[in-house]
């Protein structure tokens, strides 16, 4: 059975969705391709869908959007605002702006992209009339350190804030200090992004790909990025949202869920990607 998250309504949640950062940016081939891709997750049960307003202006919300008009009801739904239309009118003409563009009338989830000047009791008090409205289900952060949820902490009621999508992956450890337990704490459920890196250089490393070899998964010998995926996954509380821009690539991410890594494995994903042992600024990219 595939691993669930639940938030703090009680709402369950698939441990995997897609992301979608750097789609929909390109026409043809490639278009049709991420199309594909999150259609077949859809029907594979990967049913949530991040993404945001930044992504290519707009251009990743409308991708999103042609691609679950027919299954509107299946998918779990998340976008993102920034910062710079984080006051109250600049939110609920920004959550209007990307319900047109994804073609629906509610987003499952909305989330302040990062924080920016608006005070966030401004911010939380939009979100809670979105909610009124019905444009939003629910709510919450992302980018947000300890400090931040503190801060939030203080206007806000227990169990307002879903979410809090941050950087994690093997190579950007520091919210194992002490975020991810924050979020635990307050039954906020930690979306980890780019899970299995940007560039490549993390699924170069020789001790990631020594693990790969030591695992067999239904789309046939493991590959690093699955282990770095299978890595995330096992963590209480976190449901990452790898991109994937070909049915290929997303259904090596769904077989990477079925992976269960040993000590010997983390042993030595640890000795390569040390874990934190003070606190380090929260990473961002």
């Amino acid at each position: 059975m595939a691993k669930t998250v639940t938030l703090a309504d009680g709402t369950k949640l698939p441990a995997l969705g897609m992301g979608t950062w750097n789609m929909g940016d390109t026409l043809g081939a490639r278009m049709t391709q991420e199309l594909e891709s999150l259609r077949y997750g859809v029907d594979a049960g990967i049913t949530l869908i991040d993404t945001a307003e930044m992504y290519g202006d707009g251009r990743s919300e409308a991708l999103v959007g042609e691609a679950i008009y027919r299954e509107r009801e299946k998918v779990f739904l998340v976008s993102k605002v920034l910062p710079n239309h984080a006051s109250g009118p600049g939110v609920a003409e920004a959550c209007r702006n990307s319900l047109r563009r994804l073609g629906t009338e509610y987003m499952d989830l909305y989330l302040l992209h990062w924080r920016g000047s608006v005070p966030l009791v401004e911010t939380v008090e939009a979100f809670r009339k979105l909610k009124q409205q019905g444009l939003i289900k629910h709510w919450g952060v992302s980018n947000f350190d300890v400090e931040d949820i503190e801060e939030l902490e203080r206007c806000i009621n227990p169990g307002e804030c879903a979410v809090n999508q941050i950087l994690y992956s093997l190579e950007h450890r520091g919210v194992e200090y002490d975020l991810l337990d924050a979020n635990r704490f307050r039954n906020i459920v930690t979306m980890a992004y780019s899970p299995i890196g940007q560039g490549g250089a993390l699924l170069q490393n020789p001790s990631l790909k020594a693990v790969a070899q030591r695992h067999i998964t239904a789309t046939g010998p493991a590959t690093p990025a699955q282990i770095a995926l299978a890595w995330v996954l096992r963590q209480r509380n976190v449901l990452a949202i790898p991109k994937a821009g070909s049915v290929q690539h997303l259904k090596e991410n769904i077989a990477a869920q079925d992976i269960t890594l040993t000590e010997q494995d983390l042993s030595d994903l640890d000795h390569a990607f040390a874990p934190p042992h003070k606190k380090i600024a929260l990473e961002m990219i």
